[in-house]
């Protein structure tokens, strides 16, 4: 569906949030690396220190759960790109289109029930950088929920908006055409 279509539906364009696809692929592959890094230096780390007791087991141990974590986080990362590829959330005056590959689905604002599970900023060194930081869930009067993080451009503008027009009645304004 064209966002021409989906305007006529939902109203006047207000604004995009695309979602950075590249930056995740990105995060997944560092992670991966890291792994296979960790797994590869840790097993023979870790057949090496058989039968010894000296610091080599636990520079075994710290390798393969670096290697392990790293792959898990990164295959994790990985999906999480590859299931999201593309998205973008097109907000318009009476709900929001949202985009993955190719395929958009029109959410008018009376289908949003609220917004879940935000979570606030995450203190922690690099938070932002890792997808860690905002996050909220969008969740839908049929159950579904979607998923918002800081792979999202300007995520907390696209929450208080979602906020404004769900909880409060104010509807963005919009350009364009109106239905």
């Amino acid at each position: 569906m064209r966002r021409t279509e989906a305007a006529r539906e939902l109203g006047g364009f207000v604004r995009e949030h695309r979602t950075d696809g590249s930056r995740r692929l990105r995060l997944a592959a560092a992670l991966l690396v890291t792994g296979v890094i960790g797994l590869a230096l840790g097993v023979p780390v870790a057949i090496a220190s058989v039968g010894t007791t000296d610091g080599a087991p636990e520079l075994a141990g710290l390798l393969l759960g670096v290697g392990l974590i790293g792959l898990g986080l990164g295959i994790w990362r990985l999906m999480q790109a590859l299931r999201t590829r593309e998205q973008c959330f097109d907000v318009h005056e009476l709900g929001l289109t949202h985009r993955v590959a190719g395929t958009a689905t029109l959410i008018p604002w009376a289908d949003i029930e609220r917004i879940g599970s935000a979570s606030a900023e995450d203190g922690r060194p690099l938070a932002e950088a890792r997808g860690m930081g905002f996050g909220f869930t969008i969740e839908l009067s049929d159950a579904r929920r979607i998923r918002v993080d800081t792979f999202t451009e300007d995520a907390r503008e696209l929450a208080a908006t979602i906020h404004r027009a769900v909880s409060l009645g104010e509807f963005p304004q919009g350009r364009g055409r109106r239905p």
